[in-house]
């Protein structure tokens, strides 16, 4: 019986409301010194990144609903193949959904299988086109797709390019929503000709499912080609997922890095631009299943636009060479009167871009990156391409490929002169408890600062030179692969992790200057998606929380609170103090705040971000587990209470 027993020990005892309590319940104190402040936290600590990778580009940010609209797989009338990958699942997770990749035509076959051939001789796009043969009988003839997610209300827009004889006509393409003869809605096409001919397409769908489908057939005499087709929501935004769009709004990253990632060490930027549906369908470089190349530089930079971000585009040094980068850099930096900006103007955009940060290659340090050479070797391209690049825009700001160790060293002694910035990538896994899972993430981003302080003293071309870190992928990495491939899902756990990230990026933001969380969608992402729903991981919510609220001049916080990780800021004007508080235990925690020299004023505000277990999650489409509360803080002066698995964050004004 615990009633009003008395416990002597070598531990203190306190009294709070009559009731005896020990020590460890007492609140501790956070000391926050004013006078002690860093370097600004650079604004790009926030950054993102985007690769032509799974499901985060198409499939993801991308509209597009189709599979394969260019036909880069023969269609054969075999049934689709997937992929499927299921890694082993925890107990916690009994969803167990698998990814699936696409490895042939999705496409299937109305009629006759034998009436569909792939020819080359007249092919629209890519290496060959699909040929209908009509038997002139009134039987229909063509090709269809299903597995299309439709929304009951909602319009799609799309086009098909078609040709062939006159008497095939007419072609009529549909959009089935259900098996009722009323379940579908039908464009009729009354015209073809022997020259490749555009045609829109306009749907509003009265019905919602999984499994929609899009069918193109004719009833006619003769043949007709297909030479692509596209169909997308009719909101989407430049070709964009509205709703996708309107997270990243709210994530308000202030620059997003692109295309790649290992994509771009065997990508050809110019396969991406000019007329979309003439870009050629490619197999991905560097990952798994197609390169459709619907998205390149001018898509991008609409996307940049369209969410008031920065670009910060990587060039090929894997197979590319220093001619393709500078001939990039011109086609997205050059006047009109530049033969590159000629180009670009006749590709709809006559007003040079303007892009200010550029990665000079990707990961080069590693055996699996398409191109990669010895250092000695690649240190000399390095310099190569940057030359080449300043003699078409000497105002960008090159970013050079880094590797915590010999790497990095040895570029910063032969490449300093060709470097604003030197990258670093860091991911982790899983830790079997929350403290050990959160804490990997500041020790290593602790590490890699350290040693760039020694090279700042070792390394003698560093003199006078201010080269700092641009983190520019960093993520946890582990776990089931929900959402494509790489598609793996976070937790609670996660979320609080890339918060201690944060912070320890604040504590060393006289030499990280740059972040760019890897990745945005679907792959490692920050947001997650399905065929009409998107949503905040629980990291995406980290990130746009911080990206909001939190301070910019990092001050001085002290004093004996483990395992809580606390960092603290003033405001540009040092009025407002922020403090952000990760608790990865399991018990709540009391806070008492000792400022020195200035004291904390009236209310506060503090916004919470937690959930039941270490395991909360979102999903697209189903109530969020974890999310942010926001409340006020009534005494400003009094003790900070935090709950267990929680990251908080609490502002207050100072004087």
């Amino acid at each position: 019986m615990l009633k009003r027993a008395i416990i002597i020990s070598t531990a203190c005892l306190t009294v709070l409301a009559g009731v005896w309590l020990p020590a460890q319940a007492r609140a501790a104190t956070v000391n926050v010194d004013l006078n002690k402040t860093g370097e600004p936290i650079s604004k790009y600590i926030y950054g993102q990144f985007i690769e032509h990778l799974g499901r985060c580009i198409y499939g993801g940010i991308w509209a597009e609903m189709l599979e394969d609209r260019k036909f880069y797989y023969p269609v054969d009338g075999q049934a689709p193949a997937w992929t499927m990958y299921k890694p082993g699942m925890r107990s916690w997770d009994g969803e167990g959904h698998p990814y699936e990749l696409l490895t042939s035509s999705p496409w299937m076959i109305i009629g006759d299988k034998n009436a569909v051939s792939m020819v080359t001789n007249n092919s629209y796009v890519g290496e060959h086109t699909p040929r209908i043969v009509l038997s002139g009988k009134g039987k229909p003839g063509g090709l269809f797709q299903e597995r299309l997610g439709l929304m009951d209300g909602r319009e799609y827009t799309g086009r098909i390019i078609l040709a062939g004889d006159v008497a095939a006509a007419p072609i009529e393409v549909s959009l089935v929503w259900g098996g009722g003869a009323s379940d579908r809605q039908t464009v009729v096409i009354d015209d073809i000709g022997k020259t490749y001919a555009k045609f829109p397409l306009r749907f509003t769908v009265r019905g919602s499912t999984d499994n929609g489908r899009l069918e193109i057939a004719g009833k006619g005499k003769g043949h007709f080609l297909i030479g692509t087709v596209s169909l997308m929501p009719a909101d989407n935004i430049l070709g964009w997922r509205a709703d996708t769009v309107a997270l990243l709004k709210e994530l308000n990253s202030p620059v997003y890095r692109w295309p790649g990632g290992n994509f771009v060490s065997g990508y050809d930027w110019k396969d991406g631009i000019g007329d979309p549906d003439r870009r050629p369908p490619r197999k991905n470089p560097a990952w798994k299943g197609i390169e459709h190349n619907d998205v390149g530089l001018h898509e991008f930079l609409d996307l940049c636009r369209e969410i008031n971000t920065e670009a910060f585009i990587a060039v090929n040094t894997g197979l590319g060479d220093a001619k393709a980068a500078a001939e990039e850099i011109e086609y997205v930096n050059g006047g009109p009167d530049t033969p590159m900006g000629r180009l670009r103007a006749q590709n709809g955009h006559p007003q040079p871009f303007g892009v200010r940060w550029w990665a000079i290659g990707n990961e080069m340090f590693g055996d699996w990156q398409l191109g990669h050479m010895p250092l000695e070797d690649y240190m000399k391209k390095h310099n190569r391409v940057v030359d080449a690049m300043r003699k078409v825009d000497r105002t960008f700001e090159p970013i050079g490929v880094g590797n915590m160790g010999r790497w990095s060293e040895q570029m910063l002694t032969a490449c300093s002169d060709h470097m604003s910035l030197i990258s670093e990538h860091l991911y982790w896994q899983d830790r079997d408890d929350v403290v050990s899972h959160v804490s990997q993430i500041s020790a290593k981003i602790r590490e890699v600062a350290e040693a760039h302080r020694g090279y700042r003293k070792t390394v003698a071309s560093l003199g006078g030179k201010d080269i700092r870190i641009a983190m520019d992928e960093w993520n946890y990495w582990y776990g089931p692969n929900e959402y494509g491939e790489l598609g793996t899902r976070y937790f609670l756990q996660d979320g609080l992790g890339m918060a201690v990230g944060l912070h320890e990026f604040f504590r060393n933001s006289d030499i990280y200057f740059m972040a760019n969380y890897a990745q945005t969608v679907n792959v490692i992402g920050a947001i997650k998606t399905t065929k009409t729903e998107a949503e905040f991981e629980t990291t995406g919510l980290v990130l746009k929380l911080y990206r909001e609220r939190f301070g910019e001049i990092p001050v001085d916080v002290s004093g004996n609170f483990k395992p809580l990780d606390i960092a603290a800021a003033l405001s540009p004007d040092r009025s407002v103090l922020t403090v952000g508080i990760v608790n990865p235990s399991d018990k709540s925690r009391s806070l008492d705040l000792k400022l020195t020299r200035r004291e904390l004023t009236g209310r506060g505000q503090k916004w919470t971000l937690t959930g039941p277990s270490k395991w909360s999650h979102n999903a697209p489409g189903k109530p969020r587990q974890v999310d942010i509360r926001t409340s006020s803080v009534a005494d400003a002066t009094g003790p900070l209470e935090v709950g267990p698995l929680s990251v908080t964050l609490c502002s207050y004004s100072v004087r």
